[in-house]
């Protein structure tokens, strides 16, 4: 059904008036185009819309079915409308980002790429690596933050991070009663790693530097999201190897171990090669020089 923004707004500023003389003079015009108007509404419904004699006007039943989603629709151009204006007006930045990025200055970062009263309109969207890769080669996103990938040729990357793995443990873990311990003293204890087919290369790296210390893990449970590893330990559900930011992660219940090894966890930013807006390359600038000063 034709319904223009137009006639919505003369039906709700009847309804909510119930008077037409009222009604015609809050949007500035006179009696007759309006009266006009919701007789045609009326027709194009199939329903009379209002109870109207001499002296009184009111909503009738489907009226007031009418008035509520009269509102709706109106609310929703006005929102849509400014939404454009502003993705027209300002502009936009996609960034992806692995959830580790939360404790690696992604909070700072975003005040620097858009601060209060600025022009460039940021979408966040957290996803695991292997899938920023793919949105930043299809054009969905403009910029990525991901961990240890291979990457297509035509995506360019820059290393941002690199820091190293901590043991991540329960507070209660009965290794923890020695007075000294090292990786394989937790070797028949369940391991929490990332999940394989969504990072192949982190998944080796943790599962080298357990081989590296003498032993394979006897029982490995995968995730797709560090904070889902964590909570696992926090649960006392096995043992993991993380980045060594995920110490701030302020879950409960948890103790980060320094072990021996020679494995760094490595954050690299990633952007398509192809020709590139001015605030995607401006975006990479302020990037690159944020953590090279951090």
């Amino acid at each position: 059904m034709d319904l223009d923004l137009r006639t919505l707004r003369y039906f709700v500023a009847v309804a909510e008036t119930l008077n037409f003389s009222k009604a015609a003079a809050r949007l500035n015009i006179s009696q007759p185009p309006l009266s006009l108007a919701i007789r045609q509404l009326e027709e194009k419904m199939g329903a009379q819309l209002f109870e109207r004699n001499s002296r009184h006007v009111s909503l009738t039943p489907a009226g007031a079915v009418l008035y509520k989603e009269a509102l709706f629709l109106l609310s929703h151009a006005s929102s849509l409308k400014n939404r454009l204006q502003h993705t027209t007006e300002s502009g936009r930045l996609r960034i992806g980002f692995v959830g580790s990025m939360v404790y690696r200055g992604l909070p700072t970062l975003l005040q620097l790429l858009a601060p209060e009263g600025g022009q460039i309109n940021i979408e966040l969207a957290e996803s695991n690596s292997g899938d920023i890769v793919d949105k930043v080669a299809m054009g969905h996103v403009d910029v990525g933050f991901i961990h240890s990938n291979k990457l297509p040729a035509d995506l360019h990357d820059k290393e941002i991070v690199s820091e190293p793995f901590l043991l991540c443990v329960h507070k209660d873990n009965p290794v923890l009663q020695n007075r000294s311990h090292a990786l394989a003293d937790f070797s028949t204890q369940r391991f929490i790693f990332f999940s394989r087919h969504v990072s192949p290369v982190y998944y080796e790296i943790l599962l080298s530097m357990c081989i590296s210390s003498g032993f394979f893990p006897r029982a490995v449970d995968e995730t797709r999201h560090w904070l889902s590893i964590l909570s696992m330990v926090s649960r006392n559900m096995g043992v993991s190897l993380v980045p060594a930011c995920m110490q701030h992660c302020g879950l409960p219940d948890l103790r980060f171990l320094e072990f021996e090894h020679t494995q760094r966890s490595i954050t690299s930013v990633i952007w398509s090669g192809k020709k590139q807006d001015p605030i995607v390359s401006r975006a990479i600038e302020i990037i690159l020089g944020f953590y090279k000063a951090t």
